[in-house]
């Protein structure tokens, strides 16, 4: 998606994705940007300790990092939105891998907690925010019949990262220090510069080819009279698609509309809204307090900690899976079912887990956890492009983002406050699944009842009576069209169509001279063409007027 029209403020019209080629490059930039925008907030907690023994903090403060992270991560959606309607993907991607990688560099030098909020927290967080919604927005211009895959496979890069980020953290930390570690992981955040760079938009590529066809043309002007028939006839089709695309251009322009809010006229995005803050209230607290609940139960640190990596491993092939199955022409028109499946899955398995006492118990609750959270997350996106469409998902994702933010500070913050209240798991445990399964059965029964009856109940289009039925409206559509073309070639006619008339008329010279032997005066064959070209005139100003 390519840069706004100034005068217009809004994307340009759709181009045809790919559904391959450059695509593959935007969606391995994809993988990684989505990477690092939700594992790098939870791999910088590796660094906390150090960070509380310098700094001379608790760890409740030093959490705080991650937590603005993530906050700018979903809070900044309608900033996005808007300078990528003004400005396009590619600038934004490129100011955002700047941004995090700058925040990371400075937080290196700081000196005590709340400029480490300033850098780590608000700069880095909002270059990550900068770069991940514009490469979903892109991700949904170059794939549509494979988008469902392309969104797993996108969405896979949170396990992969959080994976490998978590461990090259330790080593960092353990050779050169916090300080180190933060000044190396800001060089790896330059990457998200890189993958910036290969966002290239879609109308920039038809931009190329209506320059070379325009050099095409041109350079078929300066051929001498008396070429073959056949670049005449090809000279006369790009003076024809020359002329369309001056007519697009003279189209009126519409004001301004840095970010789309007519999309809450949408049922579908308002029923979505709804479910998905209903979703993150309670999505993030079991994995929150997964560690922490296996060690209360008696589990070993280590052994405790390895749950989280079970569920991780799981994940990484959860997501792509879910995507080839998304794909399926049967299940994509359903896909809205297939995530009110894929919550009530996740919400059923933290109901069920709530009693697990023992490290076998917990271990089956990371396997269907991770299958159920890596469903959950290779559909979100999905399903809201389904929604709203390509042309209006830079809005839709900001706004959804920004409701989403309020859930984030209200769901995982509520459940560990309720847990020093009560202490008790189990009850943290059956409150989160009842969320989740609340949200995927509202998605599914508005789905039902709002969208599909009322596409039921709407009567098919009537025919109009005057125009005969489709097939003639479309013939006076195009003898219209044709009309329009006909008079701009009298009007202004093309150096090619004059070609095309010459040698017609040398070729009636040639046959008229061979009747009667004599060179001068004015062949009949040339006759005939000049008066077969005022009768189509003629025609053409007739069907012009009507």
């Amino acid at each position: 998606m390519g840069r706004a029209d100034p005068e217009e403020g809004q994307l340009p019209a759709p181009v045809k994705p790919p559904d391959g080629g450059w695509g593959w490059v935007v969606l391995l930039g994809c993988f990684v940007i989505t990477g690092f925008s939700y594992a790098f907030p939870k791999a910088v907690s590796v660094y906390f300790k150090e960070l509380m023994k310098d700094f001379h903090v608790g760890y409740s403060d030093t959490a705080w990092i991650s937590s603005i992270m993530l906050a700018m991560l979903y809070g900044t959606g309608p900033v996005c939105s808007i300078m990528v309607n003004q400005f396009g993907c590619r600038p934004v991607m490129l100011i955002g891998g700047l941004l995090a990688s700058s925040g990371m560099i400075l937080a290196s030098f700081t000196t005590n907690i709340i400029e480490l909020y300033l850098t780590a927290g608000v700069l880095t967080g909002l270059g990550m925010a900068l770069n991940f919604q514009p490469s979903l927005i892109m991700l949904g211009t170059y794939f549509d019949k494979r988008r469902p895959l392309a969104n797993g496979l996108a969405a896979a890069g949170s396990p992969v990262f959080l994976s490998s980020l978590s461990p090259l953290g330790q080593v960092l930390l353990e050779k050169f220090g916090w300080r180190g570690g933060f000044l190396i992981m800001g060089g790896l955040l330059l990457n998200c510069c890189t993958c910036g760079a290969v966002m290239r938009p879609l109308d920039m590529g038809m931009k190329r080819k209506m320059e070379k066809a325009q050099d095409k043309y041109e350079a078929k002007e300066m051929l001498p009279i008396g070429g073959k028939s056949e670049e005449g006839i090809s000279t006369t089709d790009g003076t024809k698609k020359a002329k369309k695309a001056k007519k697009a251009k003279k189209k009126p322009k519409k004001g301004k509309k840095l970010l789309d809010f007519s999309i809450f006229s949408n049922r579908g995005f308002i029923i979505y809204t709804i479910s998905k803050f209903i979703l993150v209230l309670g999505l993030f607290v079991p994995p929150i307090l997964l560690v922490n609940y296996a060690k209360d139960t008696g589990v070993p640190d280590t052994e405790a900690a390895f749950l989280l990596s079970i569920i991780g491993f799981i994940d990484i092939f959860a997501r792509p899976a879910c995507g080839v199955v998304a794909g399926l022409k049967w299940v994509r028109p359903h896909v809205a079912y297939l995530f009110s499946f894929a919550m009530l899955f996740n919400g059923l398995t933290d109901i069920c887990s709530a009693r697990a006492s023992n490290y076998t118990g917990l271990v089956i609750f990371c396997v269907f956890f991770g299958i159920s959270y890596g469903m959950v997350g290779a559909l979100q996106f999905e399903v809201l492009m389904a929604i709203v469409g390509s042309q209006k998902f830079s809005s839709a994702i900001g706004l959804v983002l920004l409701i989403e933010a309020f859930a984030v500070l209200i769901g995982p913050p509520s459940a560990g406050r309720l847990v020093d209240a009560l202490k008790n798991y189990e009850v943290i445990f059956y409150l989160a699944g009842s969320e989740v399964v609340l949200s995927a059965v509202f998605l599914a029964m508005a789905t039902y009842c709002c969208l599909n009856r009322g596409k039921k109940k709407e009567p098919p289009p009537e025919k109009n009576p005057s125009t005969g039925g489709g097939s003639d409206t479309e013939e006076a559509e195009s003898d219209v069209q044709e009309a329009e073309e006909h008079s701009s070639d009298n009007h202004q006619p093309a150096h090619s169509t004059d070609n095309a008339m010459v040698a017609a008329s040398e070729e009636a010279n040639h046959v008229a001279e061979e009747q009667s032997g004599e060179g001068g005066g004015c062949p009949e064959g040339d006759g005939e063409v000049l008066a077969r070209d005022s009768s189509n005139a003629d025609q053409t100003v007739e069907r012009d007027s009507f």
